[in-house]
């Protein structure tokens, strides 16, 4: 429990800087973003030794889809709700997979758009490179899958244009009721 919440305390200490560094870290400008590959791996957990922002350092500057005040708003947020909300799915994850155990095997049945990008620290997890292509088994309407270039995890904000394009398509295709 003390290393958990030690986590957290190391979050809450600073959360402009633990906002800016969670943020940019994750995304397709972050340190070793190039190097994410789809199902490549490499991609782990807090370090025993160390805490979660080690090896993080903060950007200098923010990159060009992630402004002042939008770090401002989050770390607002964060320091007055604290960083327990969001790590509490974490340490609950095994509870998690129980809860949503009866939903295994469920295949969406509604027509889908499937986008990410290609730096997406989520997709460097082992198999992805399987499941991507995979995703009409669990989604047979999938209309469309869009891995975007040197994007990472926060693909409506690194990309909203092409985000934002790509769901207006989407839906025009699905006509009118």
């Amino acid at each position: 429990m003390r290393e958990r919440e030690g986590h957290k305390a190391e979050l809450d200490r600073d959360p402009r800087a633990a906002i800016r560094s969670i943020l940019v870290g994750a995304s397709g400008d972050g340190v070793g973003a190039a190097e994410r590959k789809i199902g490549g791996g490499g991609v782990g957990m807090v370090p025993r030794a160390g805490g979660f922002l080690s090896g993080r350092p903060g950007p200098a500057t923010l990159p060009a889809w992630l402004g002042e005040s939008d770090v401002d708003f989050y770390a607002g947020e964060f320091a007055r709700a604290g960083f327990r909300g969001g790590l509490n799915w974490y340490r609950n994850i095994d509870r998690n997979w129980e809860l949503l155990a009866p939903w295994a095997g469920g295949v969406v049945t509604v027509p889908a758009l499937y986008v990410a990008g290609d730096r997406d620290l989520v997709l460097a997890f082992r198999g992805m490179d399987q499941l991507v292509p995979a995703l009409t088994k669990f989604a047979p309407l999938l209309r469309r899958t869009i891995i975007l270039p040197g994007c990472g995890h926060w693909t409506q904000q690194e990309r909203r244009a092409e985000v934002n394009a790509a769901m207006l398509e989407f839906l025009g295709s699905l006509g009118s009721p």
